[in-house]
């Protein structure tokens, strides 16, 4: 990831983006937050996003539909995602996110140390997702 990008943070529950925050902040990359998928649309689309943590299941939008999004845009198509999940891993839902470009499932409760090395490693370049397939 370029110098510059920030971290954007999606969780309709403030105590999960607080923890993220915490575990992803030390990196050095600047870190937002969005309480919804709309928010995270927005924020996403005002640029300079250069890896999106996303909450899976929220209201309205979940975060597999606002993954889907930035994959339609030539300017936004190639910020990785990883999607954060409760729900058990099945192959329909793994099938999907790689479908949509999904570059991380993260099972709930969250191994922040585990996060913060596959952010590290998307945030230095090394997880570049391939754009809209």
């Amino acid at each position: 990831m370029a110098d510059g990008l920030r971290t954007l943070l999606v969780d309709d529950h403030e105590d999960t983006l607080v923890a993220l925050e915490a575990a992803l902040a030390p990196l050095g990359h600047a870190v937002e937050r969005a309480g919804s998928g709309t928010c995270a649309l927005k924020a996403v689309l005002k640029g300079g996003v250069g890896l999106i943590v996303m909450d899976l299941r929220m209201p309205v939008l979940s975060g597999m539909e606002v993954a889907r999004c930035p994959r339609r845009l030539e300017q936004t198509c190639r910020i990785p995602i990883f999607l954060v999940t409760g729900m058990r891993l099945d192959d329909d839902l793994a099938a999907e996110a790689l479908e949509v470009g999904v570059a991380d499932i993260v099972s709930k409760p969250i191994d922040l140390n585990a996060l913060r090395v596959k952010a590290n490693y998307v945030m230095c370049g090394g997880g570049q997702t391939s754009g809209p397939r």
